[in-house]
């Protein structure tokens, strides 16, 4: 059964427009090396922060790797920017404006 707004009498459904900002987002994947040859990816431009720990979880358990979120970042242990890019798309996020 659906929800009805009770302003407007609509189905709330059609006012969700989590992924009309899921499609203008602009992320940035990168890459980098840290001490001891460590190589780490970071995931910038998530700017909801229950979205953003919610994704850094699924692909930690999705890359079976270690990582944290901090500073509206996903650290993510090892080489993941293709992985990553692949998941976000599924995700909802618009090709285009992934930088990786």
């Amino acid at each position: 059964m659906q929800e009805i707004d009770k302003i407007s009498g609509l189905p709330k459904d059609l006012f969700d427009i989590t992924n009309i900002t899921k499609e203008k987002q602009r992320i940035k994947i990168e890459v980098i090396k840290r001490k001891f040859s460590k190589i780490i990816t970071l995931i910038h431009g998530i700017e909801k922060e229950e979205e953003l720990k919610e994704i850094g979880k699924e692909m930690k358990q999705k890359f079976a790797c270690g990582g944290t979120i901090a500073n509206k970042t996903i650290e993510l242990q090892g080489n993941h920017k293709a992985r990553a890019k692949e998941f976000l798309i599924k995700k909802g996020y618009n090709e285009n404006l992934i930088d990786a």
